[in-house]
């Protein structure tokens, strides 16, 4: 259907008028002209994978352009989202988190181990036409140059895969012009408050056509420094009261006296993007895109109400006992070939990218729980490390030593997709677009967990520990013969446990979309389907410092268990899924200026692995948890999984899409009710379900949810605009942890829920009927007031916003309470905690003169140091607060 010019000139004219003010579309050649010029240019999305008409997309989508991010100072992910209402995030620092859509919510996580054990998102990222989302850390895109940022509510699995479960959000870049020599520069200096350090930032842009007509390059670079605003404050830390160390070990108490800073979380991000476009032919043009993004984040993003003492801290303040980074780069190729054969349009698609993370945080919390504390000893009365467990400790004197640790975590990521898609022409009545995709997706995880300060077996240790002095551990690594990325023994650094592995998946997919139109321009039917194949893997090993029965990790040369097999196990894990996923939609163009629509869409998203035991002829031994009766091993009752399949979602949605009094007002409404089914869940209880991480299929979900978007323009200078969601969702079934081991000694039936462990009843951990998932608010909305004016030659302009998002968990309800007193300190990474609402305030006030324009933009006004994440992800409670105000002065020059 060709787009409507009235309803495409009445979207231009509202976002000429508000050049700040979320709006519905943004065209693939935007250009956005003054509130007065009356020059309206068609605005259209390519959220169908065509160019249209945002009001003839019978889906809820919202858009921010370019110049609009650049006006309200969006450059990251966690600005966007304050104007995107019906996405949130599990982030805990910068490039961290998975992001949520429409109130499809999943368990928050610390970073650690996630590129191994975190199941995939539900919401699909991308760059362009490159996939960007990664498990528990989506790609943190600096956002300069955009033509526009799309977020695609609801399942968008026909045409994106099966990352778009819940929706997606495209990243649109600016392309080369063929004829336009133009630049633009732009610098920024701002100040934080609370005492936060200053930020500064500084990028510039330059189109040059390189052959009139033919060939274009356009580069960009930027470099921006936010200052921090967390401060690592004295402290100390020891085991907890009862515990061995603490009874008779002397407890030793560490302090972090050579780590104290003042706002020691500063953020750089630094990157350029390199274009080139090639006109063919009138018909055919290539375009060749290279991206390169350096962030670096130093220090800890979230503040410890209490110290490990119990002793209260301020706002903005920890006490961390090791150092902490964080580190994401990436460089992508991404190509794209478009052109005619006769009537049909093709595009090819292709991409490669290569992702480098490195992080590691303190650990210590976990040291001293009652978990961890096992290996904070060695000789007689230690946890663990005990003459019962290894008789050469008999009458060994107890040695204790203080409970300081941490986690170093690397990753590789390499990605590479290819995409055909061919369409008939749009004139045609009855249209379509047909497709194929093959991607491959790979990630190697290297997890170094180091928190046992025994000392290690080096030759001078060994030898002291076999002349009577201070016992040692023997130094242990990956698996000989598993695949590992490092197969060296983890020596000097107080290895206890990690992970060498490799995971990902192969797909390949073939989709089609038709059109046909019942009444031209009138009545529009739209049906879609895709057809996937994903091949999944996983491969590597798990090691660890135990080996009760051997013997070997205690006073034996380094590597004497590993070598001999032991201190843990390989893992060889594979498998496929298949199935088709459909779309149908039903468009109403009640007038010009009015659609409705009906759209019934489905999504899913690809299974995974756990970390087992498994060997390369597919045997697997799958490990026993929850005894029936504490410390007896035989009574055992569930197996943990060697995987979990994938989760899907069913979405009917109606909505209006609509335009009034001559244009200036623009209202859309949406209302959805969606079906979750076999929702992807980590488990992570060391007390009753073992002390590693694993992931199932456990509850269903309904979502009943509103949505609405308004723009007025209420004078010729005065703009409004607000949008909101609201949900309702609820977990509909509660199954429950059955019983699944076959064993002598199991006492409860295969196939009944496991109700009692280590001797006490035990809680259902797939959910309470009724509740909501994490990360799920009920309510959010913003809300924006723009005013231009012009005075001679200059134009003045101001805004002024609110944005609001209710209260929500970070865990499933039925995951333990994290201000029970029995969980002071935590007994586990996933305790649930409620996020209370808040709302913020931002503004700015600039002015404008041919090729200038200055302001000064104000994030956080009031101030406030809401959470927007709580976590017991390192063994301790802490809060992620909102960044303290930000003023920034910033200009900008185009020439």
């Amino acid at each position: 259907m060709k787009p409507n010019p009235k309803i495409s000139a009445a979207v231009a004219a509202i976002l000429s008028a508000s050049s700040t003010a979320m709006v519905f579309a943004a065209p693939a050649d935007t250009v956005t002209t003054t509130a007065t010029s009356g020059e309206l240019q068609e605005v259209t999305v390519t959220a169908q994978r065509r160019s249209e008409n945002i009001q003839d997309v019978p889906i809820t989508i919202q858009a921010i352009t370019g110049e609009q991010l650049k006006q309200l100072n969006v450059t990251t992910f966690n600005d966007l989202l304050k104007y995107t209402p019906n996405v949130t995030s599990s982030g805990n620092g910068p490039g961290t988190g998975n992001i949520f859509m429409r109130g499809l919510g999943g368990a928050g996580f610390g970073n650690q181990l996630q590129s191994t054990t975190g199941p995939f998102p539900n919401v699909a990222l991308y760059l362009d036409d490159q996939s960007m989302q990664f498990p528990n850390r989506n790609n943190d895109v600096y956002m300069v140059d955009m033509e526009r940022v799309e977020v695609l509510e609801g399942p968008q699995g026909t045409l994106f895969g099966g990352g778009a479960q819940a929706g997606a959000i495209r990243y649109i870049t600016n392309k080369p012009k063929l004829d336009v020599t133009e630049g633009n520069a732009s610098a920024g200096y701002g100040t934080t408050a609370s005492g936060g350090d200053p930020n500064h930032n500084l990028n510039g842009l330059l189109n040059l056509p390189l052959i009139a007509g033919t060939l274009a390059v356009r580069a960009v670079i930027f470099s921006d420094n936010r200052g921090g605003y967390i401060s690592n404050v004295p402290g100390t830390i020891a085991f907890l009261p009862g515990s061995p160390a603490a009874v008779s070990g002397g407890n030793p108490i560490a302090n972090n006296a050579n780590l104290l800073e003042t706002n020691s979380n500063p953020v750089n991000v630094q990157g350029f993007r390199l274009s080139g476009l090639l006109k063919i032919n009138d018909d055919w043009n290539l375009l060749i895109q290279q991206n390169y993004q350096d962030m670096r984040a130093d220090g800890y993003f979230y503040a410890y109400p209490l110290a490990p003492s119990g002793n209260p801290l301020a706002h903005y303040q920890l006490t961390a006992f090791t150092p902490a980074h964080s580190k994401d780069r990436y460089e992508s190729t991404a190509w794209t070939l478009n052109g005619k054969i006769g009537d049909l349009k093709a595009v090819y698609a292709g991409s490669y990218m290569v992702r480098h993370i490195d992080g590691e945080q303190d650990y210590s919390n976990y040291v001293r729980s009652a978990v961890g504390s096992y290996y904070g000893c060695i000789g007689t009365g230690a946890g663990y490390f005990n003459s019962t467990n290894f008789p050469v400790l008999a009458g060994h004197k107890l040695q204790c030593y203080a409970p300081v640790g941490n986690w170093h975590d690397r990753v590789q990521n390499q990605h590479q997709s290819h995409e055909l898609r061919v369409s008939t022409n749009e004139d045609y009545r009855l249209r379509g677009l047909f497709g194929a995709y093959w991607e491959k997706f790979v990630i190697d995880d290297e997890v170094d967990l180091s928190y046992i300060a025994i000392p290690q077996c080096d030759p001078t240790n060994l030898a002291k520990a076999q002349a009577g002095g201070p016992d040692c551990l023997s130094a242990v690594g990956p698996v000989p013969g598993a695949f590992a990325t490092d197969p060296s023994l983890r020596v000097n650094m107080n290895n206890a446990f990690g992970v060498d592995a490799q995971r990902g998946y192969k797909q390949t997919a073939f989709f089609a979309s038709i059109d046909f139109d019942i009444i031209p321009k009138v009545l529009t039917a739209t049906g879609g389907i895709r057809h996937y194949n994903y091949k999944e893997f996983e491969e590597g090993s798990e090691w660890y410092t135990e080996s009760t029965g051997s013997g070997l990790p205690v006073n034996h040369p380094n590597g004497a268990c590993t070598a001999a097999g032991l201190c843990g196990f390989p893992i060889n894990l594979s498998k496929s899924e298949s199935g088709n996923r459909e779309r149908a939609n039903l468009s109403w163009h009640i007038t010009p200026d009015i659609m409705a629509y009906y759209t019934f869409s489905q999504g899913f998203r690809p299974g995974g692995f756990n970390r087992t035991h498994s060997l390369p002829d597919g045997t697997v031994f799958l490990a026993g948890e929850a005894p029936f009766l504490k410390g007896v091993s035989a009574t055992k009752q569930f197996n943990k999984p060697a995987g979990y399949h994938s989760d899907n979602l069913i979405n009917n949605e109606v909505g209006l899409k609509s335009e009034f009094l001559d244009r200036r007002v623009l209202l859309n409404v949406s209302a959805y009710r969606m079906k979750w089914t076999d929702v992807q869940l980590s488990l992570f209880d060391p007390v009753h379900l073992g002390n590693t991480i694993f992931d199932i299929n456990g509850p269903s979900y309904t979502i009943k949810g509103f949505e609405l978007q308004l723009v007025a323009r209420v004078t010729d200078g005065l703009t409004v605009q607000g949008s909101g969601s609201w949900n309702t969702t609820e977990q509909t079934n509660a199954p429950c942890l059955p019983s699944n081991r076959v064993s002598p000694g199991n006492p409860t039936p295969i196939g009944q829920c496991i109700t009692q462990v280590n001797g006490l009843p035990y809680t259902n951990p797939y959910g309470v009927l009724g509740t909501s998932p994490p990360f799920s608010p009920p309510l959010m909305f913003n809300l924006r007031a723009r005013y231009d004016s012009t005075a001679g030659a200059y134009h003045p302009f101001a805004w002024v916003g609110a944005s609001h998002i209710a209260s929500m968990r970070n865990e499933p309800a039925s995951f333990p309470d994290g201000n029970d007193p029995a969980q002071n300190p935590p007994t586990t990474t996933l305790l649930r905690y409620t996020i209370p609402g808040y709302t913020t305030y931002d503004g700015a006030l600039g002015v404008a003169k041919d090729n200038w324009v200055a302001q000064i933009t104000g994030s956080n006004l009031t101030n406030s140091n809401a959470a927007t994440n709580l976590s017991s992800g390192q063994f301790i409670k802490s809060a992620i607060p909102l960044r303290p105000r930000v003023l920034t002065f910033q200009f900008d020059y185009k020439f």
